[in-house]
């Protein structure tokens, strides 16, 4: 059987390292753990490539918190910062009757939420996302194209370059598990997705209601948990597709009531 080069093993060859293990060593600790030579050596250049190529350029929030950022039509309350990774929680980017229309609006057109597959970039439903969800066309409505400027104001980064707007709906239980959402340059269903606009670079996840219990985003590498609050929101940029940004994330389960997110992806060029 083929040993898989998992995101797993890339992030423990990139922490070694970083730790100061030369290449030998790991080489070595591969080896005494089963791995085939040469799937080993694979998984090393591939890996550090990665971490020592050239960053891109990704959208940002340039504020400390307790600021006040500018997003055109509105400021929002600047709560919380991480430098690694970049990690921003915002307070109020939505006002609370901007949050509903917008589930209303997407209330009636939801369904069964997806995942890119890897094998050839196509939309799939899989386990590891049991929530359910929709898309707005960029710019389709009077609230979406206001929200839209708002964001692209508030992260510096054009309106163009965004996804269309995605609504989740998370009932009790329901959950995403731990994903990057970057895609993933090794999987050959990559190239597909990436002509429409080349890599995302950023994430922007906007709380539209406040859960009873339960919902929190979090990113396990670093044990940082972020709470659902309507309104609210939190910003993450990754300016390579690898685990080294350590923006590994997930939406933990609902356990009581239910939970409403917007998701608005940033690419790096215009996405069509």
């Amino acid at each position: 059987m083929a040993q898989l080069i998992t995101d797993t093993l890339r992030r423990w060859i990139v922490e070694q390292a970083q730790a100061g293990c030369t290449p030998e060593s790991v080489l070595q600790a591969m080896r005494a753990s089963g791995w085939e030579e040469a799937t080993a050596m694979a998984a090393m250049e591939e890996s550090l490539r990665a971490v020592v190529e050239a960053p891109r350029p990704v959208p940002f929030v340039g504020l400390q918190p307790g600021s006040t950022a500018d997003a055109g039509d509105r400021k929002v309350q600047v709560l919380a910062v991480m430098q690694r990774p970049v990690v921003v929680v915002l307070g109020g980017l939505l006002t609370h009757q901007e949050c509903d229309e917008l589930v209303d609006s997407a209330r009636p057109r939801m369904g069964r939420s997806e995942t890119v597959r890897h094998e050839d970039g196509e939309a799939e439903v899989h386990d590891a996302r049991t929530s359910h969800g929709m898309f707005f066309e960029r710019g389709e409505s009077a609230l979406i194209r206001r929200l839209e400027q708002r964001m692209a104001t508030l992260l510096n980064w054009p309106v163009e370059h965004g996804e269309g707007l995605q609504v989740l709906h998370y009932q009790p239980g329901a959950e995403y598990k731990p994903h990057h959402d970057y895609f993933d340059p090794a999987s050959p269903g990559s190239a597909a997705v990436l002509k429409r606009g080349g890599q995302r670079v950023g994430t922007l996840i906007v709380y539209l209601n406040t859960p009873l219990a339960g919902g929190a985003t979090t990113f396990p590498d670093v044990g940082l948990e972020v709470a659902p609050v309507k309104g609210n929101a939190v910003f993450f940029s990754y300016d390579r597709p690898h685990p080294a940004t350590l923006t590994l994330h997930a939406g933990a389960p609902v356990t009581e009531g239910e939970k409403w997110v917007a998701t608005k992806w940033l690419r790096e060029g215009v996405f069509r």
